[in-house]
């Protein structure tokens, strides 16, 4: 049987700063983040699955997304842990502390090593794409990595 890749679309919303940065974006600004990702796979052929004919049901890739990413980081402020201390010290909305710079080619290293944890075995994430802005965006691909 062929080998397939299925890609799901997923979106949130999240505030960061870039601590240290020598431009606009160390000051805190959000962004309508969307991710696509891309797993890849052989559909089943077994006739007592239930998911026969699929390499993996949406609404479980769904799940693991939206647990892994969507859930925690929509409407959080993301920011590295040591930033965080110096400037502001207390907030009392959702937050996401780091040890990394919360820059989208940092986020998206992150979810690919989330999201690859908890996929099925016969299941690879084959690529994922984060975009920050209309315009902007990074990639992550499996061969690369």
């Amino acid at each position: 049987m062929s080998k397939i890749r299925l890609t799901k679309e997923f979106s949130f919303e999240t505030a960061h700063a870039l601590g240290e940065y020598d431009g606009l974006c160390r000051n805190i600004h959000g962004h309508s983040y969307r991710l696509f990702v891309t797993v890849a796979g052989t559909p089943s052929d077994r006739d007592d699955d239930p998911k026969k004919g699929m390499v993996m049901d949406f609404g479980d890739l769904k799940r693991i997304v939206r647990r892994l990413i969507v859930e925690p980081f929509d409407h959080a402020l993301v920011m590295r842990r040591d930033d965080f201390e110096r400037r502001i010290g207390r907030y009392d909305g959702k937050l996401i502390l780091t040890d990394w710079q919360p820059t989208c080619e940092n986020m998206i290293a992150r979810f690919a090593e989330w999201i690859a944890a908890e996929l099925p075995d016969e299941v690879e994430l084959h690529h994922i794409r984060l975009h920050e802005t209309a315009t902007s965006y990074a990639e992550w691909y499996r061969e690369d990595n």
